[in-house]
């Protein structure tokens, strides 16, 4: 076929569909707006109750053809009969008007939605507009208590009476004739009267500053003469006269530590800072200051009438907060080369901790702000040591019924044994730091006059020396028995140090309480060869706690034996050796032995329990059984 035949043969069908796809979806589309525009208006003219009942007229009518379908097809009709054909017809008529009154019923529920969701957001408006104007409102109810409410600052100035006013203001500034009829402008007559006296004061004070500064002058040329003499009376003075404001407790301590470093010990000096003149309002006459109090009470009471009131808790932390308000001066003993550690003070004397409140009766004053347990302020307020209360002259007596004494007699009597183990504790401190500078880098240090307690030849090395918290020590399985016996404390330090020898690696958990070397570090054993052992399942073990726990006198070294920590550790290493030389040797092993005898014994076991000589004997360089 030609494309000329092709040509026309298209054209004819596309005449014949009635035009090309394009322009009859155009038609259709023009014809579908033009329906629903038809639907649209035909909508309102159209009644809801009278397509209710042609719905269901429409419905009874389709149920009636199927029903005659049914009865048709019974008899015998065929499918393409007329009869059929002409109720399919009907049928379809009825389906076209159900589909049309459904069309219509989406779009009345549409319009209705729409007009509800209109309605909504008009009433949302005028709800904002509503909550716009009650806030508004609010503040300027505010505004207006605010008003009612201001006080003027010139309320707070005391001014002189009318009648001295009257008498010694010039007549420019009190204007008789004006101000004697007019509040207003005698408040202001007399407040220009108060600002032209301050006027004069101040330049008298200016007068009176500068006549100051030249007598301060003559007195600071004396300064260099007392520093050279050593004789500081302008500082003394000065702090002697701030020392006034000090409470009682604190007065006794700074007058008994000044006595005591200037008598006996020239490297204690004693120090007051502070804020002098807050301390000096505290000093101020209880009376008066209850009165201006209760006054100044009264009148926020009357002001806040409408605020709201401070909750319970509120009461309670303001309570608390004033209960443990510091005094605005402290004084500061300085010790020379005093180190700064949580545990240098801690256990000066005996249990003395700093934990608790030392007065009985502050457990009643707690209770009552709800201050369950003093020492979670001991951070910010310090620790309250028995020997500090008895250094400031305090003695509380258990009975809190029992008035609590304050003297001078009780504060020297403690002042000297108090320095006395201040500077023994400083001395012991500085000892236990040298020591675990060397130990940090796995080094013993053992002095001259200790030499002899320990044999030439150690074998066995430290390896490892750390600090452990008390969590971590009381966790370890090898010292629950310190821990049980209440030995472990809060305020102890802690170490781990790990001793070694060829495959054998003994762990020692010690305890060193702040008030070493009177109390001696505390050895807990585990060791790790063949097995884990403890003191706790080897008797030997537990033999070498005994030595180095027991035993401690012989390790003390010269007084006051600062020396002693290094020394248990030395003779934890010589027990190691003792232990793993005379342990039995396999003889089956070939090749030279682990752990050669370098150690000479009399006896290398003794008794049921086969116990080691540990202890060692000088000069003649043997070991023995205890």
């Amino acid at each position: 076929m030609s494309s000329d035949a092709l040509k026309k043969r298209k054209s004819k069908v596309v005449r014949s569909e009635g035009g090309t796809p394009e322009m009859k979806r155009g038609r259709e589309a023009e014809q579908q707006d033009v329906r629903v525009y038809n639907e649209e208006v035909e909508l309102d003219s159209r009644d809801p109750e009278q397509d209710f009942l042609q719905y269901k007229e429409s419905c009874e009518g389709l149920a009636t053809i199927m029903s005659e379908i049914q009865e048709l097809k019974a008899n015998g009709a065929k499918e393409g009969s007329a009869e059929v054909e002409q109720r399919r017809m009907q049928g379809c008529i009825h389906f076209m008007n159900l589909k049309k009154l459904n069309r219509l019923a989406h779009m009345r529920l549409k319009r209705g939605r729409d007009q509800t969701h209109d309605a909504k957001q008009k009433v949302d408006v005028l709800h904002l507009q509503l909550q716009n104007l009650l806030y508004e409102v609010m503040h300027l109810q505010k505004e207006i208590s605010k008003c009612l409410e201001f006080k003027s600052k010139h309320e707070e100035i005391d001014l002189v009476s009318e009648s001295e006013f009257y008498q010694e203001a010039p007549d420019e500034i009190s204007r008789p004739h004006l101000t004697k009829n007019d509040p207003h402008q005698l408040t202001l007559a007399r407040l220009d009267w108060e600002l032209e006296q301050r006027k004069r004061l101040a330049e008298k004070y200016k007068e009176c500053q500068s006549t100051k500064e030249k007598i301060q002058k003559s007195i600071e040329a004396s300064l260099p003469v007392q520093e050279y003499l050593a004789m500081p009376f302008e500082q003394a003075q000065i702090q002697t006269e701030v020392a006034r404001h000090l409470p009682p407790a604190l007065y006794v301590l700074f007058v008994q530590a000044n006595a005591y470093g200037q008598a006996c010990d020239k490297n204690l000096s004693v120090s007051i800072s502070g804020d002098v003149d807050e301390a000096k309002a505290l000093s101020k006459p209880p009376e008066d200051s209850q009165d201006d109090e209760s006054d100044s009470d009264a009148e926020e009471e009357q002001e806040k009438t409408k605020r709201r009131r401070p909750t319970t808790g509120g009461q309670l932390d303001d309570k608390r907060k004033e209960m443990l308000k510091r005094h605005p001066l402290s004084l500061c003993l300085d010790l020379k080369d005093l180190l700064k550690s949580d545990t240098l003070l801690s256990c000066l004397y005996s249990n003395d901790q700093g934990k608790e409140t030392p007065n009985p009766a502050n457990r009643y004053q707690f209770d009552k702000v709800g201050i369950v347990t003093f020492a979670d302020y001991v951070e910010e307020l310090g620790h309250p040591y028995m020997w500090v209360q008895s250094l400031g002259g305090l003695h509380f007596p258990k009975d809190s019924s029992e008035g609590v004494s304050v003297g001078s007699s009780l504060s020297a009597s403690h002042m000297e044994n108090t320095m006395k183990l201040l500077r023994g504790r400083l001395q012991a401190r500085l000892a236990l730091h040298k020591q675990f500078a060397s130990l940090e880098h796995s080094i013993i240090p053992v002095s001259s006059e200790c030499q002899h307690l320990f044999p030439a030849k150690i074998i066995s090395r430290l390896s490892r020396w750390t600090t452990i918290t008390q969590q971590e020590y009381m966790e370890l399985p090898y010292t629950r028995h310190v821990s049980d016996a209440g030995l472990a404390k809060e305020s102890d330090l802690y170490f781990m140090s790990v001793v070694e020898r060829g495959t054998a690696r003994l762990q020692a958990a010690l305890v060193l309480s702040p008030r070493y070397p009177e109390i001696s570090p505390l050895f807990s054993l585990s060791l790790s060869w063949k097995g884990e052992r403890t003191g706790r399942t080897d008797d030997n073990l537990r033999a070498m706690e005994s030595e180095i726990n027991v035993f401690k006198n012989e390790l003390q070294g010269p007084r006051p034996g600062h020396q002693l920590l290094t020394n248990q550790i030395s003779r934890l290493c010589v027990c190691l050796d003792v232990y793993l030389e005379t342990e039995g040797q396999d003889d089956s092993v070939e090749g030279p032995l682990e752990f050669p005898r370098e150690k000479m014994c009399l006896r290398t076991v003794r008794g049921p329990n086969r116990l080691k000589p540990f202890k060692y004997n000088h000069p003649q360089g043997f070991f023995s059984h205890r």
